[in-house]
């Protein structure tokens, strides 16, 4: 092999790298700032009684319109696949906002869309993609579960059935192991509902007790 042709291996390489910090400061700056809006819109819903008064919480909708349930659904999609708002807050908002059972099918719709797409991605293109979407600390944590199909199994079946796991992060480990899309997608249907309704209401209702003491 010639010298120029390792030189020219070493630069696609480095170019790629390159590529991928680029995109996960991309993702870490667009988290920092989602997380940052979300808590403030989370204020002013609280200041404005959005969450405690019926009366401006339809005034809010119905300004609104008929879009806010879809709107509310693509944030939820995007949730999911790209952490730029995290699921801890936009979960009990979906309840909040548009009432306990519309709400609980908004949010479950939005996420198992964003899992499956997850999933596909992940299978699409590869560890690549996985490593660039991912911290390099979750990365190189759970890639170790993928060298036992059995044990990735039941650490992926774990964490759609517990509230508080990285069930996002798992939808893209599951897109690069051995197990299959009927697997994957019976376990998730099966486990969501469940971490979905314990997740959002404990929340909610964790919001709804902090927010008597900030509107006083």
């Amino acid at each position: 092999m010639s010298e120029n042709t390792i030189n020219r291996r070493a630069l696609v390489r480095e170019k790629k790298l390159t590529k991928n910090e680029i995109i996960e400061k991309s993702i870490s700056i667009l988290t920092i700032s989602g997380v940052v809006l979300t808590i403030a819109l989370t204020y002013l819903a609280y200041k404005n009684g959005l969450m405690t008064s019926e009366a401006k919480l339809k005034e809010f909708l119905d300004n609104m319109g008929n879009s806010a349930p879809i709107g509310f659904l693509v944030i939820q999609i995007i949730q999911t696949i790209i952490p730029i708002i995290p699921g801890s807050l936009t979960c009990p908002a979906g309840a909040m906002i548009f009432g306990t059972a519309n709400g609980f099918i908004i949010n479950f719709i939005g996420i198992m869309i964003g899992s499956v797409a997850n999933f596909f991605l992940a299978r699409k293109y590869g560890r690549q993609l996985v490593k660039a979407v991912v911290s390099k600390k979750q990365y190189d944590k759970y890639i170790r579960w993928l060298t036992d199909d059995k044990g990735f199994d039941r650490l992926f079946t774990f964490g759609m059935f517990f509230p508080i796991s990285p069930a996002d992060l798992l939808c893209w480990f599951a897109g690069i192991s051995n197990l299959s899309f009927k697997k994957f997608f019976l376990i998730l249907i099966a486990g969501k509902p469940i971490t979905l309704f314990l997740y959002t209401y404990g929340l909610t209702e964790i919001l709804k007790f902090f927010g008597k003491f900030i509107i006083g």
